[in-house]
């Protein structure tokens, strides 16, 4: 297999977060809760660190799986918000896609729970339609570390760059990646 190296160009990336809700959080163990949170966090800052485009997405969340984290949707307001209605895959969801798609972004970073369904199975659909994908594997979470490596080697083999949210925050050296200390602090 050929290997083409490619930055995140800046302007030409969005952001994603799936399925990041409350409920959701006990089924990370792969990493502490409150590591996890703060990495959840990160990711959504981001966006606003960068001046990224982003959509929010969740699913069920009037059951267990509960909503987004109210820190999340306060730091994008104005952000497509998209509730769906148990699709496991969010590229599955019109309304998702559509929203994804008015971006008007090749390359995404996504993260989500959990890693092996939420976060690998939106990756692979992304590439398969002809998708950059950057997972932040800081803002992924599942059952335990086997699982996780597991995922995260099924996307690599699917062309997704799998990238820690320091990488992610570099955002390819952009003149504007001093900005990424307020994401990493």
């Amino acid at each position: 297999m050929s290997f083409t190296y490619e930055r995140i160009d800046k302007d030409n990336v969005a952001l994603l977060i799936v399925d990041h809700q409350e409920g959701l959080f006990q089924l990370a163990r792969d990493k502490t809760p409150q590591e996890f949170k703060s990495s959840i966090l990160a990711h959504a800052e981001l966006a606003k660190v960068f001046s990224l485009p982003t959509v929010l997405t969740s699913s069920a969340e009037t059951g267990q799986n509960g909503p987004l984290p109210a820190e999340v949707i306060a730091l994008h307001p104005d952000a497509p918000y998209i509730k769906r209605q148990g699709e496991v895959d969010a590229w599955d969801n019109e309304d998702f896609r559509n929203a994804v798609a008015a971006t008007g972004k090749k390359q995404l970073i996504i993260g989500g729970i959990t890693t092996d369904v939420c976060t690998a199975f939106l990756a692979l659909s992304l590439r398969e339609a002809g998708y950059t994908v950057f997972a932040n594997s800081d803002a992924s979470g599942t059952f335990d570390v086997k699982t996780a490596q597991e995922a995260n080697d099924r996307m690599r083999d699917a062309g997704v760059h799998v990238l820690s949210m320091r990488a992610d925050a570099r955002l390819a050296q952009h003149p504007r990646g001093s900005g990424a200390a307020a994401v990493l602090r």
